[in-house]
């Protein structure tokens, strides 16, 4: 059994003991799978799937006869997928390179460049962007909402390659390529600008961050989450200074300051700007990136933007970074959320 990433999805195949192909496991959609057991005698093969659509879900793949089934305990969610579609396109960035995109909508969606989208994206750290499952997304699909995923440069989906086009100096090719998959979403009539929002989390929240105050003029929201802001000082706290070899240190390295101070979101706010409507989340009690960028972030916004548009924190008590947040807190904080961008929009519901 072999998994294959390819184009930031998995791919199964198996092959007998002297290389030569024996099939494919046709996947329930583009998707992330994980091996969990499989003995060299064993009839049956087991792994986890996870897509926009389905929750980790463990399947069965008997190979007599090939049959591939959910496993019988694990029945999944009540929410009936039928209606809804995954699918990937390839758009083209600032400098030509192909990025994939994956869309998650409505089979019958009209493309009247109306439909209110989300544009998630993180871009750093080696770290790849599969298809992943959040049950919040289906309510979001449900609202009548598009969810796309960017697979930018910065993660891993094309090797270490495509992991260095996007950190240190070329920081700003990540950035680039978040411009034109917005501009792409655009241009096909999936939406426009007043209805298409950017959303990221920790890196993605500088990402976001840095995105909104580039080109206002292309998002008409941002959902920003547990962000890093001040790229000039971000190494001083907490975890931060794990992460110089992604970003740079401007405090020894006078080139470094250059780029960072290029983009560092705390230091490009423009005076009297008016930028997109932007809900920053975070926690009191964060670790990882402390609250102090978020805060500082917001009240730099409300200090100096224009004032025409809400410039939202959103401050979490008792939590931290977001892994091991309970569920009543998840919820309470994506009802929020959704409050938002739902008011920000116009959506009728």
């Amino acid at each position: 059994m072999v998994t294959y990433f390819h184009d930031a999805y998995h791919q199964i195949k198996y092959f007998d003991m002297d290389g030569n192909p024996l099939g494919e496991i046709v996947l329930p959609t583009l998707g992330t799978a994980t091996p969990i057991s499989g003995g060299q005698n064993d009839k049956r093969y087991y792994f986890s799937f996870a897509s926009f659509l389905y929750p980790d879900t463990i399947f069965c793949f008997d190979f007599e006869p090939e049959t591939l089934a959910p496993f019988p305990d694990d029945q999944g969610i009540d929410f009936d997928i039928e209606p809804y579609v995954t699918h990937q396109v390839f758009y083209t960035s600032k400098d030509g390179t192909q990025v994939p995109l994956f869309l998650t909508h409505k089979k019958d969606l009209d493309l009247n460049g109306d439909n209110p989208t989300i544009l998630y994206g993180y871009g750093g750290f080696n770290l790849a962007q599969t298809p992943f499952f959040k049950v919040w997304n289906l309510t979001w699909l449900e609202m009548g909402g598009v969810f796309a995923l960017a697979n930018l440069r910065g993660g891993s989906e094309y090797g270490e390659e495509w992991h260095q086009a996007g950190m240190l100096a070329r920081k700003q090719t990540v950035f680039d390529d978040l411009h034109a998959a917005g501009e792409w979403l655009i241009a096909n009539r999936y939406t426009r600008t007043e209805r298409l929002a950017i959303e990221g989390r920790s890196n993605g929240g500088l990402l976001t961050a840095a995105c909104m105050l580039q080109r206002p003029d292309l998002y008409g929201a941002v959902l920003s989450h547990v962000p890093v802001i001040d790229m000039l000082r971000y190494h001083k706290f907490t975890l931060g200074h794990f992460w110089t070899p992604e970003y740079g240190n401007a405090e020894e390295n006078p080139e470094h300051f250059k780029f960072l101070y290029a983009y560092s979101p705390l230091h490009n706010v423009k005076s009297g700007m008016l930028y997109p409507p932007v809900i920053v989340t975070t926690a009191d009690t964060d670790d990882r990136v402390v609250p102090s960028h978020a805060k500082k972030f917001i009240a730099t916004l409300q200090a100096e933007a224009a004032p025409y548009h809400p410039y939202l924190l959103r401050v979490e008590t008792r939590a931290g970074h977001g892994l091991g947040k309970p569920i009543s807190k998840l919820i309470e904080e994506r009802t929020d959320v959704w409050a938002f961008l739902v008011k920000v929009f116009g959506m009728e519901l």
